[in-house]
């Protein structure tokens, strides 16, 4: 059998067989004085049953020393949303939220994690809060009350209503005609739930919207900068994904290019096919 080029490894038949494993940024939470580190099964989920990945949950609060080492181990990275806001101070602006739980470590992690992640090829999906850290890892800011925004909706969720309610869909968004996006979803509106406070102001750098609110509020976005899959949206297309079509299409397609990630490492090729 003719050897392989120096430095190209032929994947074995077990590694073929691998699944591609995705980092999740775990956040922190407080039980009974206790401090813990947390990630919601509803985020874990679809990954697994739909994007066919192995998840791997890295705690944020020991610091940012390992997070290349975490990256080398994976073939992609999903930013989830969580209860907490980032700093403002990330972004430049006071807190006008301090009645709202923060999770700093989260965002000392998140970020550069964010932008060595993208260096490296690796793909990378944002749900909500995820959306919100790859706009400010990139220079871009928030509406920390977008609800007081005169011509915006109240994009939150009633706090007294059942979850299944909470979680349903409230609103259409329009996706930007012709993009791979809207190709992606096969059609130019859906229909999504909303459950969120915050939004993005002011995009960051090389950050393209891909999806728009009625009144306007961005959506999903991308980095088409980069050859990666890249997309953050606002909405949470993890509540009960396995009912809704654009769920599927959306981590099935993330689940792809995770693949596709796999195959170039395990071939020696750390570019994005």
């Amino acid at each position: 059998m003719t050897k392989p080029p120096s430095g190209v490894r032929r994947p074995t038949t077990q590694s073929a067989k691998r699944k591609p494993v995705v980092l999740m940024s775990m956040g922190a939470q407080e039980r009974h004085g206790h401090p813990y580190q947390v990630m919601t099964v509803k985020y874990i989920r679809p990954l697994i049953e739909h994007a066919g990945c192995v998840p791997v949950l890295a705690p944020t609060c020991f610091g940012t020393q390992d997070i290349e080492q975490y990256l080398s181990m994976v073939d992609g990275v999903y930013l989830t949303g969580a209860g907490t806001n980032i700093d403002p101070a990330l972004y430049g602006q006071p807190n006008l939220t301090p009645e709202k739980a923060q999770d700093k470590d989260r965002d000392l992690f998140d970020l550069p994690t964010i932008r060595m992640a993208l260096a490296m090829g690796l793909p990378l999906l944002g749900v909500c809060r995820g959306m919100q850290e790859m706009n400010v890892a990139f220079g871009g800011d928030i509406h920390q009350q977008l609800y007081t925004i005169p011509k915006l909706k109240d994009h939150r969720e009633d706090p007294a209503a059942p979850v299944s309610e909470q979680y349903a869909a409230s609103h259409k968004v329009r996706l930007v005609p012709g993009t791979w996006f809207a190709g992606l979803m096969q059609q130019d509106e859906i229909a999504v739930n909303s459950l969120h406070g915050q939004c993005i102001k002011t995009l960051g750098h090389g950050l393209q919207a891909l999806a728009h609110a009625e009144d306007g509020v961005i959506e999903a976005i991308h980095l088409p900068e980069f050859a990666q899959f890249t997309l953050g949206v606002q909405w949470h297309p993890e509540w009960m994904a396995a009912q809704n079509p654009h769920s599927i299409r959306l981590f099935e397609a993330f689940g792809a290019a995770c693949r596709a990630r796999q195959c170039a490492r395990w071939s020696g090729s750390e570019h994005v096919l």
